[in-house]
């Protein structure tokens, strides 16, 4: 009886973990195809890029708070609940979003989709940590980096053919392929037990919502009196966690050093990582003249190879250890990166072959990292430490996607840092490319510093 029900676990635990694979690559698809709607709608409603930037830059700002709550949420709520609720309002918001007569209700569409799919981030990292046993959540995760890498690949290529040939309305349509998961997801989660029910500290709250909100806004629209303003929350919601009783955040958290390590070598990787999918389109429509759709098609083989790889990343993290999957993530970047600097603007064809390297060492490294820092918390904050891994990471990608598009604006073309560079008009492009490279190596350190020690004493394996 014991094997049978052991049989029934594991079989539940299976399907859990590809129904949030396949919620994960409707969330991820929903968080990139209106990035090549954009240029549309701009049009449609006669917008200033500024104004039209907001359907992206207000999404990315309330996901990346929502990432953070729900995961507070996730330590005092069942998972079950919290995703009901939240799947639920990005439903809404499609809906508004499909029927906007207006820029307005586009916009508000956007804002309640991040509200809802917030739920998401935190919950691809709390499954994989509650449901699986640490000697097989390497391949749990696995599975789900596999899900967004794929989502990541058929995003754009989705986009580009729904704009172009029905309309960029039905693109909040296909986002609600989501909910289909909804009635899994209640199936297959367990009813948890009673977790204690203490007060929210909703002033912590708000104090770091505040702080998110006014630095990612500093950061993607360029203002020191937003950075300001954002230095002052944060500087309050400190002196919050160490005066209260019961803090937003434990303080405690972060003197965890395999955490607060972890947060650091995934969010530099995550801003390297945004070479691929936001300055890479860039160069192939900018440089080498294809459309959306082409410069699409060039980066799916990449991504689909990241995520049939993805698995076994999982795999080789549970067998051989986090170091070993994470090293070779950062070799791949490091040759994936360091090539591109060399052929920038050469045949679209031979950048899609070296995307292969930087796609796979992008989905590696978020296996080795995601398991390192799960492994690292306790029960009772898994939630909130998972959210704020997910946070970083945003938080990550607007920095690195803002301070690339000011890099791609220096006109000063004497400055050549790849002296092997094939195509002198992709200079500003090969330039990144070869920072992104050394940042590479910067990571590489930091990661052997400090994971160098717990692997050696079996911590970090």
């Amino acid at each position: 009886m014991n094997e049978t029900i052991l049989e029934k676990n594991e079989s539940r635990k299976r399907k859990l973990i590809l129904i949030l694979a396949f919620a994960m690559v409707i969330s991820v698809m929903n968080s990139t195809m209106f990035n090549i709607a954009l240029p549309t709608i701009t049009a449609e409603f006669h917008l200033q890029p500024s104004q039209a930037g907001w359907i992206v830059t207000g999404y990315i700002v309330v996901y990346a708070i929502g990432s953070v709550m729900f995961g507070k949420l996730a330590d005092k709520y069942e998972l079950k609940n919290l995703l009901t609720v939240g799947l639920l309002i990005f439903a809404v918001g499609s809906l508004i979003g499909f029927l906007a007569p207006s820029f307005w209700f586009v916009l508000a569409g956007r804002i309640l989709q991040a509200i809802g799919a917030s739920v998401m981030p935190a919950t691809s990292m709390i499954i994989p940590t509650r449901y699986f046993t640490p000697e097989t959540r390497g391949r749990a995760l696995g599975i789900t980096s596999s899900a967004t890498a794929f989502g990541t690949a058929v995003g754009p290529i989705v986009a580009g053919l729904v704009t172009n040939f029905i309309s960029w309305h039905y693109l909040f349509i296909i986002s609600l392929l989501i909910l289909i998961a909804l009635p899994f997801f209640r199936s297959f989660l367990d009813s948890e037990e009673e977790k204690i029910k203490s007060k929210t500290d909703l002033i912590g709250a708000f104090l770091l919502a505040g702080t998110l909100a006014f630095l990612l806004l500093a950061i993607t629209q360029g203002s020191l009196l937003l950075a300001f303003i954002g230095i002052v929350f944060f500087a309050l919601f400190l002196w919050r966690i160490r005066t209260t009783e019961n803090p937003f955040i434990q303080g405690s958290l972060f003197k965890n050093r395999s955490f607060s390590a972890g947060l650091l070598v995934s969010a530099l990787s995550s801003g390297i990582g945004f070479g691929i999918p936001y300055l890479t389109p860039l160069l192939l429509q900018g440089i080498n003249g294809l459309s959306p759709l082409l410069s699409g098609l060039v980066m799916f083989p990449g991504a689909v190879l990241a995520a049939l790889l993805g698995r076994k990343g999982g795999k080789l993290a549970d067998q051989k250890g986090n170091g070993f999957v994470a090293y070779t993530a950062l070799l791949c970047f490091f040759l994936g990166y360091g090539i591109l600097s060399i052929i920038a603007g050469s045949s679209p064809y031979l950048i899609m072959m070296v995307l292969l390297l930087a796609y796979v060492g992008q989905t590696f490294i978020q296996i080795a990292l995601g398991n390192t820092v799960s492994r690292s918390l306790p029960k009772e904050q898994a939630g909130v430490g998972m959210g704020i891994f997910m946070m970083m990471n945003f938080i990550a990608g607007a920095t690195a996607t803002t301070l690339i598009s000011k890099a791609l604006e220096i006109k000063d073309t004497s400055l050549q840092l790849n002296p092997f560079l094939l195509e002198h008009n992709s200079l500003n492009y090969s330039n990144i490319y070869a920072v992104l490279t050394v940042l590479i190596v910067m990571v590489t350190l930091i990661y052997n510093s400090n994971f160098k020690k717990q692997r050696s004493e079996g911590y970090e394996k």
